[in-house]
């Protein structure tokens, strides 16, 4: 039996991956989503080597909350979020501002080493449909046997084309406290509501939000099969805020975003770059403490060896 991935490439739509039969992610490149969503590629449904699901879909709470994906809320005055944008002094305010990540190509999409791994180039337009940012996305995935997990590794470079400095912001540079979400973001799944939250310093839940750390993980149960499942990711240490703090919550629904921009500003000049990179393993069980350090241990995996 196969210990490597399987790929499967639905022309203009997904990239699948399966192991021994578990589709353990599908990435949606060409969404169907409303505008307010602020349509962007996603992984979403996510699963465990077991097949448990970790990830969820359109909340009711957020329909743009889209499995793991990558989201920015405040890209100057652009929301690359979905939904509504918090403006200071006046709240949340639905705003003609939601973009969309439009996928143009893959550079690579292939098997590697046992696993799969791509590279895509994306433009990031405004509402208005002025092009302000090309993406360099590199993503690869692997399954780690002995551990019982695999393993997302997700790098991104962003090329600022609008002819002006960009500042990358949060709802908190905005005047919103303790809200600087926005990076790459995961939304699990309503049974995960409660969940632990563990950081190097030690376990807990919502007090953990905005700390700083290398890494951060989240352990909830499943409805059904009452078994538990982890989900870890980890900042590549080559990341300008590294380490950064983490959006993450657990007693309102369970979520762990990277935040490069959670309390200060980041400002991209025109025809200028930014990169961040990061890995996100999905575990079977209930991880401790022991597993998760080395976990975060193992050697870095770039999203893929093309540049």
């Amino acid at each position: 039996m196969s210990t490597g991935l399987d790929l499967i490439h639905e022309y203009e739509y997904s990239v699948r991956a399966r192991w021994q039969g578990v589709e353990v992610f599908t990435y949606v490149y060409r969404p169907a989503d409303a505008q307010y969503e602020s349509p962007r590629p996603y992984f979403h449904p996510v699963r465990t080597l077991g097949g448990d699901l970790v990830s969820i879909y359109r909340p009711h709470d957020h329909l743009w909350h889209k499995g793991i994906a990558l989201s920015l809320p405040n890209v100057g005055q652009e929301n690359f979020w979905g939904g509504p944008t918090f403006v200071r002094d006046e709240g949340y305010q639905r705003l003609e501002n939601n973009g969309t990540m439009v996928h143009e190509h893959f550079e690579e999409l292939r098997l590697e080493d046992g696993g799969v791994a791509f590279a895509e180039g994306l433009a990031w337009c405004t509402q208005a449909g002025e092009r302000i940012i090309d993406e360099q996305r590199r993503v690869s995935a692997d399954v780690l046997v002995e551990s019982g997990a695999w393993r997302l590794s997700f790098e991104t470079t962003l090329h600022n084309v609008s002819g002006a400095t960009i500042p990358f912001g949060s709802p908190t540079t905005n005047g919103r406290e303790n809200a600087g979400y926005g990076g790459l973001f995961w939304r699990g799944p309503r049974s995960f509501t409660g969940g632990k939250v563990t950081m190097p310093e030690g376990s807990g839940g919502d007090e953990l939000m905005g700390k700083r750390a290398p890494w951060v993980a989240l352990t909830g149960r499943h409805d059904e099969t009452d078994r538990s499942s982890t989900l870890l990711m980890r900042e590549s240490p080559e990341n300008f805020c590294f380490p950064n703090q983490w959006f993450v919550r657990s007693s309102m629904f369970a979520c762990v975003g990277s935040a490069p921009f959670f309390s200060e500003e980041h400002d991209l000049a025109h025809d200028t770059s930014l990169t961040l990179g990061y890995e996100v393993l999905v575990i079977d069980g209930a991880a401790d403490k022991q597993q998760l350090e080395t976990l975060t241990e193992l050697p870095w995996r770039r999203g893929t060896s093309a540049e």
